[in-house]
Parts: C-alpha cells; structure tokens; sequence
C-alpha cells in the first residue's frame, strides 16, 4: 500500500510537469504541444526498447493491441478534446469539468471488479470523495467567478467546450481502468517495460499527427509565407518537449503502472488528485504567488481526501462454496 502511494505520488509530480509547458511556450498552439510531447515519448521510448527487448518479446499481439488502445485514447484523444474544450470555452470551465476525474474514477472503479479487487465501502468513501469533490471547488474558486461574467452570448461555445470536456473526462475515466485491468491481471510484468510499449505504440500515431497539422498549416498560411516546423523557438520547444516526454510521459506512465500493480483501482483513481496538487504547486512558483486563503483551504481538503482514501481497506465478496 505504502509503495502504491509513493508510485501514485511520483506519477502526479510528474504529470504536473504537462501545465508547464503550455504557459512556457504560450505562443505554440495545443496541437504541437500535444504531438510534440507524444512524438518525445515515443523517441524516448526506442532506447528503452532495446533495455527492455527480452521483457518486450513476451507481449503477445493482444497485449500491443491493448497498448495501442491505451495510446490513442489515453493520451492522444484525451490531449485532443482537452485541448478543443480550451480553445472553445477557455481554461475555467474545462479545469472544473476535468478536476472531477478523481471522483469519477472512484466511483467507477467502485462498481466495477469488487470480485477482484474488493469493494471500498461506501460509507467510508462517500464522505472522502464529498471532501475532494469540496476541495476541488475552493482550489477552483477563481474559474467559478470567470464563469459567472461570462454573457449568454457564448452560451453555444461554452456547451460545445463542456461536451469536448466531457470527452476528455471519458478517456481519462476509461484509461486508468483497463490499463489497471491489464497490470492487474499481469503482476508479473515490469511496470516499465508496459511503459515503453505505450510510448512505441504512441510514436506512430504522434507522427502521424504531427504530419496532418504541418499539412494544415501549410494549407492555412497564406502563399509565399515561411512555416517553421517546429514553431518559433525550436530549441526552446524540443528541450521542453523532451523533458516533458521523459518525467511526464515515460517516468509518470512507468510510476502510474506500479500504482496500478499494487493499488485497488478504486483507490489509485482518487490520487490523481496528486496531478491537480503538482500543477497548482508548478504554476504558483512559476507566478511568483502564494495561494489565497480559500485555496489553501482547498488545497488542505484535497490533502485530507486523498488521506481518508488510502486508509480505507477493501471488503472482499464472500466466494460461495459448493453445496
């Protein structure tokens, strides 16, 4: 259990790395930034390939069908509504829709596989998840006053922005349980080695992503004009995507996996409450700001949330017996 949550913790350090790179490179449209990191990941993954070669040759044609699956969704498709529910309806109303995916994973993870992993009892996780679902509504304090001077005029871009939100929330839901199921089901796989093979089945589809939006651009740029690949600041850009590729991708996707490994679903959904801490954590140093108080009282909730959560064990079905 301790070694689950440290897993869990690591991986959210790590994924608070992704709000990073947009306010460093705020000139660079969402789609780099999402190709970009997948196309590093999917690089760093080569090398680590030929570490892991033995480990790798002992998945079968299903289990990199799964990671596929795993890849597109999970990471691409996710980055994809995220990043058109922002462009519609801004940062406010996607953060509040996405910063419920703790809660959501919960409860879904709760009525799924009680057979296998247990059962959290309701009685103890409802109170829990009310205290995240609060904490997420302080730390969320300023969206919800951007949304309220908000005009009924952008009534329509605010609903198409929800339902992409919404999207976002449905793979990220989806995501964290079948790759639970598949290492689960699988404990005696490394952790890392299923790490590297969603990155390998990541690069193609990042190439791939990244050759239709040069394609856009150079359709869209008016005849004559000059399209740099890789954007204005290319060094800037390919170091920030590389490290972004490396911790958040490869380091936080191999930590989530072991989460997963060792934790009840149920359970290591609600820490990815982590992310929304790390992220807060990153973007107020990078402010030069300390929290109000309402935040801090958030962040406070979220902290003794997650705290209730792990000290709850799970209550396993009877298996009936034979008469």
């Amino acid at each position: 259990m301790g070694a689950g949550v440290a897993f869990a913790l690591t991986a959210g350090l790590m994924w608070g790395l992704v709000f990073v790179g947009p306010l460093l490179l705020p000139e660079y449209p969402p789609a780099l930034h999402t190709v970009g990191r997948y196309m590093a990941f999917g690089l760093i993954a080569l090398p680590m390939a030929w570490w892991d070669r033995r480990e790798l040759r002992r998945l079968t044609r299903a289990d990199w069908t799964e990671a596929l699956k795993l890849s597109a969704v999970g990471n691409l498709l996710y980055y994809m509504f995220l990043s058109s529910a922002i462009q519609r309806a801004g940062a406010p109303l996607p953060t509040m829709i996405i910063g419920t995916l703790p809660v959501v994973i919960a409860i879904t993870a709760n009525l799924r596989n009680p057979a296998r992993d247990g059962q959290l009892p309701w009685r103890w996780l409802t109170p829990a998840l009310l205290v995240i679902l609060t904490g997420i509504a302080c730390v969320n304090q300023v969206e919800f006053e951007a949304l309220s001077r908000e005009s009924a005029a952008e009534r329509s871009r605010y609903f198409q922005g929800a339902m992409c939100a919404l999207g976002a929330v449905a793979c990220w839901t989806w995501y964290p349980l079948r790759n639970g199921d598949w290492m689960r089901a699988h404990p005696d796989r490394n952790a890392r080695t299923w790490a590297t093979a969603q990155g390998l089945t990541t690069l193609p589809l990042a190439l791939l992503g990244y050759v239709v939006y040069l394609a856009w651009e150079l359709a869209s740029s008016p005849a004559g004009a000059v399209v740099a690949p890789l954007g204005p600041r290319p060094w800037t850009f390919v170091g920030l995507m590389a490290a972004i590729g490396l911790f958040a991708s490869w380091v936080g996707t191999l930590c989530w996996n072991a989460a997963s490994q060792r934790l009840p679903t149920a359970l290591v959904g609600q820490l990815i409450v982590f992310e929304t801490l790390a992220a807060l954590l990153y973007a107020f140093l990078l402010r030069g700001t300390w929290p109000d108080g309402v935040a801090l009282f958030g962040i406070g909730l979220l902290i003794a949330g997650v705290w209730g959560a792990v000290r709850i064990r799970p209550v396993r079905e009877p298996v009936p017996t034979p008469d």
